[in-house]
């Protein structure tokens, strides 16, 4: 059943008449909007203790000390901010005078578009919040990239989005889900993009942060994410920026020994580049929501299981909408100019050079083409074993069309497209849909095929369909 959706100003009415719902704004930056639609909906004196607005950065460092970057739209910034606001809030209502009151903290710190308009902004937002009182606190951050191309617009946007995350946080909260697509309540989608969420504390402590980030993906609200080896979201803008980026793309159901041999032999031959620094790399293993729909609709605990594979590996794990490697390229391309590597199959190479996956563009494969290799991209190929043959195929050895042959000489010509060469002969045998095969069929066999350990932890966990009771059975 659809759920009915409010105006922002029936939403912010209905805090506002609300009793037992009362807490404190704090605004900094461009993100000034909030506040103002619960003081213009009526009766805020029973929901707003406090509005702030630290305008001046050095008010806004006396209040809340000052960052290590200097940088005020910042994650710690936000934090801080939730956690000052929501301690004072405590400390100053005194108890017996509001016994029956859930609290709470919104803040957050914006840059909207600057007036040359090639610096689109972005900003913070967050709620510290009780659902009941005496009770701890939960917590939901979110980052958005602003799309408008007028600050009033992205003002007036991000303040609708305010009301929205405090309103999902008193009356949505028990679905998670639908508390990230209420946030788009009243909003077009293609006025601002949220690419990072997390959600923590007791009320919370059920949820996934790494599906919340796959909700994004999934329901348009970005075309990529990043988590980290403790199941921690990412900022991709944070995480990429200036940074030479390897990645490796894949289904990795399960990862095996040669995915892992990919990506320490493509690594190897990246970090031998004299224009790549070794201190300043980022390794992502990419997952593309295609992927994640071959078999129909996305399966969640089939995610969850490969992320749980790459994450104890102490991986970080890339989740895109990207089902061709130049829309993921012109994305790491808004982060950094620092040389990239994609590390890919054979096959996927092969891909690379059909013409069918790009006849939706106006220039066709050279306009794909050129905007993988305008930029300071290097692609690393895998080796595959012909299994009829016993053949070891390599880039000399790949079928592109006779039309596409001198561009792909010129651009192996000039070392954009190099083989893998040190790899590990005796793996090639190895495919991962086999793996899974034996894996839910209960065949032997299979542990060899992963890296040390991997193994062990399909077994402790049963992922990818593995159960225990079986086997000892």
């Amino acid at each position: 059943m659809d759920r009915y959706i409010l105006t922002t100003q029936q939403k912010a009415l209905k805090i506002n008449l609300d009793r037992s719902i009362y807490g404190t704004f704090s605004e900094i930056g461009a993100g000034q909007e909030v506040v103002r639609h619960f003081f213009r909906a009526g009766a805020a004196s029973g929901t707003v203790a406090k509005a702030m607005s630290a305008y001046d950065k050095d008010f806004s460092d006396a209040i809340y000390g000052t960052e290590d970057d200097g940088r005020y739209v910042t994650e710690p910034r936000l934090r801080k901010m939730l956690s000052q606001e929501y301690r004072l809030m405590v400390e100053r209502i005194a108890e017996d005078k509001m016994p029956n009151t859930c609290f709470f903290a919104f803040s957050n710190t914006v840059a909207t578009i600057d007036f040359t308009k090639r610096y689109k902004g972005h900003g913070w937002m967050g709620c510290k919040f009780q659902l009941a009182p005496d009770r701890e606190p939960n917590e939901v951050i979110i980052h958005m990239r602003m799309k408008e191309n007028e600050s009033t617009l992205q003002q007036e946007t991000i303040g609708i989005m305010g009301v929205n995350l405090i309103y999902a946080c008193y009356h949505i909260h028990s679905d998670p889900n639908e508390m990230l697509r209420a946030l788009y309540d009243n909003i077009s989608i293609d006025k601002v993009e949220i690419d990072m969420v997390h959600m923590s504390g007791l009320d919370f402590k059920h949820v996934d942060n790494r599906l919340l980030s796959l909700q994004l993906v999934k329901n348009g609200f970005t075309n990529a994410v990043i988590f980290g080896p403790q199941g921690n979201n990412l900022l991709p803008a944070g995480l990429l920026y200036k940074k030479h980026i390897l990645t490796i793309r894949g289904s990795f159901r399960p990862v095996t020994r040669v995915n892992m041999d990919m990506i320490q032999s493509g690594y190897k031959l990246f970090l031998d580049d004299p224009r790549v620094n070794k201190d300043n790399v980022e390794v992502l293993f990419e997952i593309t929501l295609n992927n994640l729909k071959a078999e129909g609709e996305i399966d969640e605990q089939d995610f969850v299981d490969r992320a749980e594979i790459l994450c104890s590996l102490g991986q970080k794990v890339l989740i895109s909408n990207f089902p061709q490697y130049y829309k993921l390229v012109h994305y790491f391309d808004e982060f950094t100019r620092a040389r990239m590597g994609l590390i890919m199959g054979l096959s996927n190479l092969e891909d690379v050079f059909d013409e069918k996956y790009y006849r939706s563009l106006p220039g066709g494969i050279l306009e794909a083409m050129g905007v993988m290799f305008s930029r300071d991209l290097k692609v690393y190929v895998y080796p595959v074993k012909n299994q009829e043959t016993n053949q070891v195929d390599d880039i000399q050895t790949l079928n592109v069309h006779p039309r596409l042959r001198p561009l792909f000489e010129y651009m192996t010509y000039n070392g954009r497209i190099k083989d893998i060469k040190n790899y590990d002969p005796d793996i090639l045998d190895i495919f991962s849909r086999e793996v899974l095969r034996k894996i839910r069929e209960e065949e032997s066999g299979w542990e060899e095929c992963l890296p040390e350990y991997v193994d062990e932890i399909i077994k402790q966990k049963q992922l990818f369909g593995y159960k225990k009771e079986n086997v000892e059975q």
